[in-house]
């Protein structure tokens, strides 16, 4: 069962990814986050660069919906039923940090800049956020940007973690 603090965290990404505000995810919600990232980005959907971030973002999508049962329609209670597993599935964690990982790295150099951090939380929070502190916090090594491995340690302490103290608690911000 998801701790008081976890269920915070995730609800508040939830709420993000929840663009029509009816307490679902849907394919509709994926699409609309998907269309805010092409967008942060100046990225054109036609692209080879636009149809790789919607093929990872709508991946997400397939994803969710088969582990919450193929409904087209997710809860909050649901993601909170996958995230109880996912301390036991570190490679399902992994793959989807990866996937994550070439999404943000917009210029494909191996690694994270803050600005390319700073579109990815625009992105699924729908509006732009301060993030120089997390990002900060998130760069474990000081050396301005989040190498792949930062970014999947990171990733995995979000979504399989229950440590408000890791860093990668805060990966979509401070909860």
């Amino acid at each position: 069962m998801a701790s008081d603090f976890q269920r915070r965290k995730i609800s508040g990404v939830f709420g993000a990814m929840d663009a029509d505000g009816d307490g679902f995810l849907t394919e509709t919600d994926f699409r609309a986050l998907t269309a805010r990232w092409l967008d942060l980005r100046g990225t054109d959907a036609g692209t080879p660069a636009g149809q790789r971030l919607a093929a990872i973002m709508m991946g997400w999508w397939g994803t969710l919906d088969d582990a919450a049962g193929r409904g087209g329609k997710v809860s909050l209670d649901q993601v909170l039923q996958v995230v109880d597993v996912l301390p036991e599935m570190p490679g399902a964690v992994t793959g989807t940090a990866e996937a994550m990982f070439e999404a943000v790295d917009e210029n494909g150099d191996g690694a994270i800049s803050a600005a390319e951090y700073d579109r990815m939380i625009a992105a699924w929070n729908g509006v732009g956020a301060p993030s120089g502190d997390v990002f900060a916090l998130l760069d474990s090594d000081g050396d301005g940007r989040l190498s792949r491995a930062e970014f999947t340690r990171h990733w995995f302490e979000f979504w399989a973690g229950d440590d408000p103290a890791a860093p990668g608690s805060s990966v979509f911000g401070r909860f």
